[in-house]
Formats: C-alpha cells, sequence, structure tokens
C-alpha cells in the first residue's frame, strides 16, 4: 500500500462542511411536494404505465415532469453543491400501490443521474429490510439486517432511500457531515488526518468480479478537482482482515478510525430525523456519513419495516478520483446485468441465500 497524503492538511470550507446547529432549520434540507406536484407526479406515473415503461429502462423521459422537475433541479444542486443532505416529504404514500410507488422513486431519481447497480445480482432499486442477516457474517449486506448500523457511505454519488413501512419501534436515519469532522481533524488531531489520507483495505464481501481480489484499497479520505472526498466503512475494513495478504490495521489507523466514528456520533455533528412513509431521502456519499439505529419490527410481514434504495451518477462527479478506481470496476461489473425490483418476500429472501 502506499500513503496518499498531502502536502499540507487543510481544512475544506464548503457548504458541506455542516454540524447539527446548522441544520436546526429543516429549510435547508427538506423540499416539500404539495397538491399540484403531488397531481404531476400521478401524471408521469400514469404516463409511464400506460406506455409500457417500466424499470430498469425507465427513463426521465417517459416520466415527464415540469413543475416537480424544478425541485429536483434544487434538490441536485444542494447535493452536489450544498450540504449533501435532500429530504421529499409530502408524497401521499397510502394512495399507492409498492411497485407504482418504486416507479415513482425511480422516475424522480432519473431527474438526478443514472441509477447504478448496488450489488453483484444487478440490483438497481434495492429492498432495505430485515432478511435475518447479520453484520458478523463478512458476506452479509447491512441493509438485510436490523442491526444498528455504524456510520459509513456507499460506493456511487448518491444514496436514496424511500420509506414504505417503519418499524414498530426503532430505525431512526442518523446522518453526519464528513467534511466538517475532516474538518475537525485536521484543526485538533492532524496526525489522525494524515492517517485516514492513507489507503485502507476494504472487504468485497463476496461480490468481486472474477479474477479481481477479494478486498479493494481506497483511502478514506482524498482531494481530487478542488474537492474533498470521504469515502468510510469500518465494517468492510475490519472483515477485511480476515485475508492473510491485508497488512494488518496499526495502532494510529485503529485511533483514527475510532476517533472518526466518536466524531460521526458527537451530537456536534449528528443529526437525526426518521423517515415516515413517503419521505424520498437522499444523501452526497462523497461530504456525508449515514448511519441507522437497531430497530424492532411488526410481526405481521405486510407492517414491517421497508425502504427501497437507488444508488445514482450524478453530474459534478462524473470523474471520479482514480483512488476509486477498483471499487468502480465492481459497479461496472454489476451494472452490465441490471436487474428489476421484485416485491415478492420469498424472491427477497432466496436472495439472502444466493
Amino acid at each position: 500500500m502506499t500513503d496518499r497524503i498531502p502536502v499540507a492538511l487543510e481544512p475544506f470550507v464548503h457548504p458541506s462542511a455542516w454540524t447539527a446547529a446548522d441544520m436546526l432549520d429543516p429549510q435547508r434540507y427538506v423540499i416539500t411536494l404539495d397538491a399540484l406536484d403531488v397531481a404531476e407526479i400521478d401524471s408521469a406515473l400514469a404516463s409511464a404505465k400506460a406506455a409500457g415503461r417500466s424499470i430498469p429502462e425507465l427513463d426521465r423521459t417517459g416520466f415527464p415532469l415540469v413543475r416537480v422537475k424544478a425541485k429536483l433541479q434544487d434538490a441536485l444542486e444542494r447535493l452536489e453543491n450544498g450540504p449533501g443532505l435532500v429530504l421529499f416529504r409530502g408524497l401521499p404514500l397510502e394512495r399507492y400501490r409498492k411497485p407504482d410507488a418504486a416507479m415513482i422513486f425511480w422516475g424522480m431519481g432519473a431527474y438526478l443521474g443514472p441509477a447504478f447497480a448496488q450489488n453483484a445480482q444487478g440490483d438497481v432499486l434495492g429492498h432495505v429490510r430485515d432478511l435475518g442477516a447479520s453484520r458478523l457474517d463478512p458476506k452479509a449486506r447491512g441493509y438485510q439486517t436490523r442491526e444498528k448500523l455504524p456510520f459509513h457511505n456507499d460506493s456511487t454519488d448518491v444514496v436514496g432511500l424511500m420509506c414504505l413501512a417503519t418499524a414498530k419501534s426503532g430505525g431512526l436515519s442518523r446522518v453526519a457531515s464528513s467534511i466538517a469532522i475532516h474538518n475537525e481533524l485536521v484543526a485538533t488531531r492532524p496526525d489522525l488526518a494524515a492517517a485516514l489520507y492513507g489507503d485502507f483495505c476494504q472487504d468485497r464481501r463476496g461480490e468481486e468480479p472474477p479474477g479481481e481480489k477479494p478486498y479493494f484499497v481506497t483511502p478514506f479520505f482524498v482531494r481530487h478537482q478542488g474537492r474533498v472526498f470521504v469515502k468510510f466503512n469500518r465494517s468492510y475494513v475490519q472483515s477485511a482482515q480476515r485475508f492473510a495478504d491485508v497488512p494488518r490495521l496499526t495502532a494510529l489507523q485503529t485511533e483514527a478510525m475510532d476517533t472518526l466514528d466518536r466524531l460521526c456520533n458527537d451530537p456536534r455533528f449528528c443529526l437525526e430525523m426518521m423517515l415516515e412513509p413517503g419521505d424520498m431521502q437522499f444523501v452526497c456519499n462523497h461530504v456525508v456519513l449515514h448511519s441507522r439505529t437497531q430497530y424492532d419490527d411488526w410481526p405481521e410481514p405486510a407492517r414491517r419495516r421497508h425502504l427501497l434504495r437507488l444508488w445514482l451518477r450524478t453530474p459534478a462527479f462524473a470523474v471520479p478520483p482514480p483512488v476509486f478506481a477498483d471499487r468502480n470496476r465492481d459497479m461496472l461489473a454489476w451494472q452490465r446485468t441490471p436487474r428489476a425490483p421484485v416485491f415478492d418476500v420469498s424472491e427477497i429472501q432466496a436472495e439472502l441465500a444466493h
């Protein structure tokens, strides 16, 4: 591994470097859909269905929006050049069957950027619900569990979540500005910030393309084209230690990850929200880390917590940092066989056994 530490550690002054106090006014990240917006969405949904359009072939031309398009352009600006967080509220979810809600989510997401596959099975619109998996399983993914998820980000520009149903209790969404935390470390612990600019091996969780190693290598902090990018998933770093050819974590690397974790959970940086049915949350992975509290679910299958997930590529990040090349190759390989979402529970459970 090689270190990619900048000559001078400096803070990154940008609207994405926010604290929890900065976000007390929800207008910084909440966009409300009104009755006219919903009527336009209904019209776009009807148009797509009448034309026989479906996921993943459906694109923005097949989901015509004008009024809502302006709000989505505002959302894209906030994601790429603002706080990196947007929450759409106001969609009356009770009016839609789940497949129709999925088409709405997909159609709106298409105005932000193209969707990418999220796993080796090619799922382009993922289900986030408890399949009985455990994060201790090195081949399981966190979205298949009901466990608390540590702060992390995903391997694309923007991750979107649409809430279809909430848990009996818990399942709180938590976000933190990774840029604000980067700046805090630069100011208070430059030695740890420098360590996070170095390389870390991360587990591919059994989803590596043929010929690739079972792990990829990337720094947590990267400077590229005048921006700071953050790529952090400690669970994947720790599970990669199972491979004999992966260097053992140093005491400094462990302390750096401990400190980053602690700052994410610090009330100064952590913003919490409960996603309600119909809410659509979009987060820029490069500048925001996200987490979820543990949850207890309903005994009835139809009532259980259920979210849909999108991974999107957006225009401002068309040229990613070269050090992300390993993970990008994974996603490009997954993208060769995109798979439409299914809503049959037995099929979802079969994915876990794959």
